[in-house]
């Protein structure tokens, strides 16, 4: 005989086979909540990535040709140039001019340079409006992430191979490897089909410089020096501020300019300048070249003499960044006591500048200082 099997009854049953899904259950939910948590992070490194390359599209890298923008590992991105000419759009005139000026570390520190440029164009007359059509160009990352805290049209520009954070000291290897990228950068705007006033982030704008401009030059530029007459070409002229107009003259110029630079080795740009405005490939050219009366665009060389006229002044003839800044800390104040006077006193007082104290040609004789890591201080 068969042993007696106690049946169980059928609740005890259906309650195992309820037990056994759940069991089965458990694991399943575990791998869909793993799946879920993972799809999430996987959207959110996209989304990070994303707002990466976002923001390093404003860091091209330059080459000997600044028309040609490269990434990390030396690519060539296509897109790199058209971003500057989304940045140059935006900020151009009607007339396709735009305001452009260069920024590194050290002038963009806070309470340096860049601030008092700045807050010139706030307290100047008629110049409040420019900032709309101002172009900041950021040669390292900490000017490009300060010109971004600061203003709305801001690109950085990174030359390979050199590091512009720091001061470049007048007549250096370094000064002149600057100064010739912002010559070869100049032209690829100009190729761009736009006009553009350079400025010097040194030159406060006090007066809305366009009624004073030539409307029939190619190239207009300010001077340390100004003899009496816009055609003379024995007049200084200083690369810190210049309007010039996009066509085939002033592209073409631009090119002769930049690879003058090895025919006169250990140069700078400035005084190349003064050798090939005598240049019989100059006049082939055809550029219409004016220089500019200091009496509207002065400088601590040359200071213009009356606030009434004045749009302009550059802190030139000037060695060292603490100097710089204390002139022009000074020549803003004057500004503004200026400013603060009722028009008929305005129209009629001759107010002198404050400056220059510490700047001064005197101080341009240290021009052979060796070079310093502090990036607190900046080029002249």
């Amino acid at each position: 005989m068969h042993p007696h099997r106690r049946r169980l009854p059928p609740t005890t049953l259906r309650t195992l086979t309820i037990d056994s899904t759940a069991a089965v259950m458990v694991p399943e939910a575990v791998v869909l909540i793993r799946r879920f948590l993972l799809f999430v992070a996987v959207c959110l490194s996209c989304l990070l990535l994303y707002n990466d390359s976002n923001a390093l599209r404003f860091l091209p890298r330059f080459s000997s040709s600044p028309s040609v923008l490269f990434s990390a590992n030396n690519s060539p991105l296509v897109s790199g140039e058209h971003r500057l000419q989304k940045v140059l759009k935006d900020a151009a005139m009607e007339d396709g001019t735009v305001i452009l000026t260069t920024l590194n570390e050290a002038w963009a520190a806070p309470n340096s340079i860049i601030d008092l440029f700045l807050e010139s164009f706030k307290i100047g007359v008629g110049t409040h409006r420019l900032l709309n059509h101002l172009v900041i160009i950021a040669l390292d990352q900490k000017a490009f992430q300060r010109c971004l805290e600061l203003h709305n049209h801001c690109f950085a520009l990174i030359t390979q191979g050199v590091d512009f954070r720091r001061e470049a000291y007048f007549m250096t290897p370094h000064y002149l490897k600057m100064m010739w990228a912002r010559i070869d950068f100049l032209r690829s705007v100009l190729e761009m089909g736009y006009n553009f006033v350079f400025t010097d982030a040194d030159v406060m704008w006090f007066r809305d410089p366009f009624p004073q401009f030539y409307m029939d030059a190619d190239f207009q530029i300010a001077c340390d020096h100004f003899l009496g007459s816009s055609d003379d070409l024995e007049n200084k002229p200083n690369g810190g501020f210049n309007y010039v107009k996009s066509n085939n003259r002033s592209i073409e110029f631009y090119k002769f300019w930049y690879s003058s630079r090895e025919t006169y080795p250990g140069f700078h740009d400035q005084d190349v300048l003064n050798i090939i405005k005598f240049h019989p490939s100059t006049l082939t050219i055809g550029l219409r070249m004016k220089f500019l009366d200091t009496a509207y665009f002065g400088g601590f060389c040359e200071p213009s003499k009356d606030l009434n006229q004045v749009c302009t002044m550059h802190a030139n003839c000037c060695y060292g960044l603490d100097s710089k800044l204390h002139d022009l800390r000074i020549m803003v104040q004057n500004w503004k006591q200026f400013m603060s006077l009722r028009p008929n006193l305005k129209k009629y007082l001759i107010l002198p500048w404050g400056v220059p104290q510490n700047c001064s040609l005197d101080s341009l004789h240290h021009y052979d200082a060796p070079e310093r890591n502090n990036p607190h201080d900046l080029q002249d």
